[in-house]
C-alpha cells in the first residue's frame, strides 16, 4: 500500500480545518507542561498529548505501519530538485563563476553552488548549503555554467 503525499496533507489540513480549536487547546497545555514540569513526568505527559492527537485524528498504528518512508523521501528529493532547478534559472544572472586551484570550478548564486571538474560532464551540487548529490549536466545547468562565465 502506497502513501499519497498529496492526499495525506489533503487529510490533514481537513483535520486542522475542522479541529482547530482543540489543537490550539493542546499546544497551550504542551507549552505550559514544557514551561512547567521539568522531569520525565514531563516528557511523558507530552508523550500521551501527541499520542491523543494522533488517535484523536483517526489514524490507526496500521495506517501509521503501512506509510511508506522511500516513497516519502523520494518524492521530498524530487521536490527539493525541482526547487534548485527552479533557483538555477532564476540566479543564472547574478552567479559567479570561480576556477579553483585544484582545477575545478565553483559557481555560485544566492541559493545554489555547483562544483565540478571541467569535462566530467557531471557538478556536485548543493541548495541553499545542503548537499543534494552529484548529478549529469543537463541543459539547465550548463545554462547556469555559461552565464556566471559571462558575468565574470
Amino acid at each position: 500500500m502506497g502513501f499519497d503525499l498529496n492526499a495525506n496533507w489533503d487529510t490533514w489540513v481537513q483535520f486542522f480545518q475542522d479541529n482547530w480549536f482543540v489543537l490550539v487547546i493542546a499546544l497551550v497545555v504542551l507549552w505550559l507542561v514544557i514551561r512547567i514540569v521539568r522531569t520525565v513526568v514531563k516528557w511523558l505527559i507530552v508523550a500521551v498529548i501527541i499520542v491523543g492527537i494522533i488517535v484523536y485524528s483517526g489514524y490507526t498504528l496500521d495506517d501509521l505501519k503501512n506509510i511508506d518512508l522511500k516513497e516519502i523521501g523520494a518524492t521530498v528529493t524530487e521536490k527539493v530538485k525541482e526547487q534548485a532547478i527552479s533557483a538555477m534559472a532564476g540566479e543564472a544572472k547574478e552567479a559567479t563563476f570561480t576556477n579553483n586551484a585544484d582545477g575545478t570550478f565553483t559557481v555560485k548564486s544566492k541559493n545554489v553552488e555547483l562544483t565540478g571538474t571541467p569535462g566530467a560532464g557531471e557538478v556536485k551540487v548543493k541548495f541553499q548549503g545542503a548537499t543534494l548529490g552529484t548529478w549529469k549536466i543537463d541543459d539547465t545547468i550548463q545554462a547556469l555554467i555559461t552565464q556566471a562565465k559571462t558575468n565574470g
